[in-house]
């Protein structure tokens, strides 16, 4: 058989070459040289998964609980840079301008956040998961319950959005119908987390991390070159983009420069890119101000980034990993503008047509005739982010069905066996029900996922950080808040799903004004932090071994 495959590959090669390399349409046809990529990344990822496969809980849930600070900040990065930060970002400037920066500023600031605040002492407290520290620290099964049920909620929010980038990249690459490309890549993610758990997704998402950033600079240091801008640092090299679609470029000045379909530079001057809260936006500054916030709070409250400090030995490595984080992350923050920027100038044509805004990163690349294997590899790199925040999400969300539910509430005597069972059968639950709303394609990826960002700042956030900081926090407190807390989202998020679904509900406009699905958290959480110490004041104190533990063993 060998004698007569390998003259068959080695015949068929310079063919395959050839297409590989060969331009790609916008939209549409199987592209050659992106799918060749793409599916060796993916074997790559199913072969560390066998690899890394976890063997017991501690490896499925905490990774055995020996990752490096560095390796962690790695694997903060990469399950952070989803497909949010990779496709959405860039989409969210690309559509509203400097509005869509509120975003990045939200997302960063949470980080900060809880570097200062929370990520020492979440080690120190020593759990596993989001809920078995709300279960612990209130003493309270059902808050430990009511805990694991919102992280699985939280979840599944967040991989909708993730599902619609792996969805949209699929497609393109592969030429096929949305549905088709969710389910195919959502199947494939599936899989290598079912095999990993926590310590294959841990040793994937640094592997990722490596190819997210790789394959997002690239093309940026080509179309600065390409189009005569400073190349050497194409993040500040992108301001001259800027100032050019704010003032407009005539056809005389830029007739030497074209993009892919043939199309001149030129463009009419467009202000109101760099504006984030002009009325010709249609955006405001309380709109900013509170996504920004939301997304700050609501960063410091989602179940999947709180899991990854239990990955470290010590509370040193936690905080640590946090700064190394933040550092791969700002990489490619600080790129992401420059995305969209291009994108404003390169598609200005009318013949361009109108572009899906989350893939307007590869649309970018292409439109500024970069080589079709790096758009390739640019497509897979966002495909990757997908993946590294779905595998840790279904991961946190199965670790909440498996070991908060099922072990801590329903059945304490469960054999390891029997929850790593669990934790797979979460995991496969989860998978089908982000699938059959990821189909719904309800709105841009980055706005899907700051509807979760908005629930865990009105949910989580607050049980934390009075948890963490306010001895005084107590049981009757926490339910307060977080009935409070999950009123408010229950309330932003029906009118949300019912404005999506062409029904209007009393007071529509200004519920979903004031209250919109991405930043509900700036009136939810500090409402829900009022509430929980004006309870816990007015009812009975902590336990004297909670306070003291806190003292002695968090805080010290």
């Amino acid at each position: 058989m060998k004698k007569i495959i390998l003259p068959l590959v080695l015949l068929s090669f310079p063919a395959l070459l050839q297409a590989a390399t060969a331009a790609t349409q916008l939209e549409g046809g199987f592209k050659v040289g992106p799918a060749i990529i793409l599916i060796t990344i993916l074997i790559l990822f199913v072969l560390v998964g066998i690899i890394f496969r976890a063997k017991d809980t501690t490896d499925f849930y905490a990774a055995g609980r020996g990752i490096s600070k560095v390796g962690s900040g790695m694997a903060i990065a990469s399950n952070w840079m989803s497909a949010a930060s990779f496709l959405g970002m860039a989409a969210l400037m690309y559509g509203s301008g400097y509005h869509g920066l509120s975003y990045v500023v939200g997302w960063t600031g949470g980080y900060v956040l809880l570097l200062i605040m929370m990520a020492g002492q979440i080690r120190k407290y020593g759990k596993y998961t989001a809920a078995d520290f709300i279960g612990d620290r209130y003493y309270s099964k059902s808050l430990r319950a009511v805990g694991a049920i919102i992280a699985i909620l939280i979840s599944i929010s967040y991989c909708v959005g993730q599902f619609g980038g792996i969805g949209l990249m699929f497609k393109w690459i592969l030429g096929i119908q949305y549905p088709l490309a969710v389910i195919i890549g959502g199947t494939v993610v599936l899989t290598y987390t079912l095999i990993s758990g926590m310590l294959g997704v841990t040793k994937n998402m640094q592997i990722q991390y490596v190819i997210i950033i790789i394959s997002f600079l690239i093309p940026l240091f080509i179309l600065t070159a390409k189009f005569d801008y400073f190349w050497l640092l194409p993040q500040i090299g992108y301001g001259s983009v800027v100032s050019d679609a704010i003032t407009g470029l005539p056809v005389n000045e830029t007739k030497a420069l074209i993009n892919s379909l043939g199309h001149d530079y030129a463009v009419v001057p467009v202000p109101e890119f760099a504006m984030p809260w002009d009325p010709a936006t249609g955006k405001t500054f309380f709109q900013w101000i509170a996504i920004a916030f939301s997304l700050m709070i609501g960063t410091a409250g989602l179940p999947h980034v709180i899991q990854r400090f239990y990955v470290v030995p010590k509370a040193k490595d936690a905080r640590w990993s946090v700064v190394w984080g933040l550092f791969f992350i700002c990489i490619l923050y600080w790129s992401a503008p420059a995305y969209a920027a291009f994108g404003k100038i390169l598609s200005a044509h009318p013949e361009v047509g109108t572009l899906a805004k989350d893939a307007i990163v590869v649309y970018t690349a292409q439109l500024g005739n970069v080589h079709p294997l790096i758009v390739g590899l640019l497509a897979a790199g966002g495909v990757s982010a997908a993946f590294s925040t779905v595998s840790g999400l279904l991961v946190a969300g199965s670790s909440a069905f498996a070991h908060d539910l099922y072990v801590k509430v329903i059945n304490p005597q469960a054999s390891p066996g029997k929850q790593l069972l669990y934790a797979r059968l979460g995991t496969i639950l989860m998978a089908i029900i982000v699938t059959l709303i990821a189909l719904k394609n309800f709105a841009l990826i980055g706005q899907l996922v700051a509807v979760a960002f908005s629930l865990a700042g009105c949910t989580i956030f607050p049980l934390f950080l009075l948890g963490i900081w306010w001895s005084g926090s107590n049981r009757s407190g926490a339910i307060a808040g977080l009935i409070t807390g999950g009123t408010v989202s229950i309330i932003a998020i029906t009118y949300f799903i019912a404005g999506k679904s062409g029904v209007t509900l009393p007071a529509h406009e200004f519920i979903s004004y004031w209250l919109e699905a991405w930043y509900f958290a700036w009136f939810g959480a500090p409402l829900a932090i009022i509430v929980h110490i004006i309870v816990s004041r007015m009812t009975k104190e902590t336990p004297i071994e909670i306070r003291k533990f806190l003292i002695e063993q968090v805080h010290s």
